[in-house]
């Protein structure tokens, strides 16, 4: 008896007709493009370069922050009379402790201002 190349086999899947995958769990959502359409990224990045912020006090080697120096405190206060963050300055982070210390400090000597309005 010859066997029928056509006729389906109860027998292991032979190289002629793949094996049935696994189902696996949806990688994607429904609503989601196909794999052929580029969708508007989440995170855009800047169109040039983005410069790496300098600690002004590291370039200028201060090694201590004075309370006293009102003007150069006053550059790192928002008008408002909010601290700006080391995000924003670029400082390092032991200038920037020692930064808040001395605008902590200076509001207590009414030198600086707590809030403005």
């Amino acid at each position: 008896m010859v066997a029928d190349p056509n006729a389906a086999s109860s027998a292991a899947p032979t190289p002629e007709t793949p094996a049935p995958a696994p189902a696996a769990a949806p990688s994607a959502p429904a609503s989601a493009a196909p794999s052929g359409v580029r969708r508007p990224e989440s995170r855009r990045r800047a169109p040039y370069p983005v410069r790496r912020k300098v600690c002004r006090f590291c370039a200028e080697k201060v090694r201590d922050i004075d309370y006293k120096q009102i003007q150069v405190l006053r550059a790192f206060i928002t008008d408002t009379g909010k601290i700006l963050s080391a995000r924003i300055t670029g400082n390092c982070a032991s200038h920037q402790r020692q930064l808040t210390r001395c605008i902590k400090r200076g509001r207590n000597l009414a030198l600086l201002p707590y809030v403005s309005r």
